[in-house]
C-alpha cells in the first residue's frame, strides 16, 4: 500500500510525487494562470499508478497524460 499526500497549488510537490508527474502538474498550474489561492493537490494511487487531482477537478496521471501527450487540450 502506498500513501498519498496533499500540497498547495504552486508549492513544490513533495518528494513522494513521481518525477513523471511533476512537469505535468507544473503545466496544469501554468494553464490555470498561476491563480491557485486556496487550492490543493492530492496525490493518490490507483492500482499502483499515481494520480494527482486539484481541488477544481483537474486530474494529472501517467495514464491520462500518456494517452493525450501532444494534445494541448488535456
Amino acid at each position: 500500500m502506498r500513501l498519498g499526500t496533499r500540497w498547495a497549488f504552486g508549492d513544490e510537490p513533495p518528494a513522494s510525487v513521481p518525477a513523471e508527474l511533476r512537469p505535468r502538474i507544473a503545466a496544469a498550474e501554468e494553464r490555470a494562470g498561476g491563480d491557485g489561492s486556496g487550492r490543493h493537490w492530492t496525490l493518490t494511487w490507483l492500482e499502483g499508478r499515481p494520480i494527482a487531482e486539484l481541488d477544481d477537478g483537474t486530474v494529472v496521471s501517467d495514464v491520462i497524460a500518456d494517452a493525450l501527450d501532444g494534445d494541448e487540450d488535456w
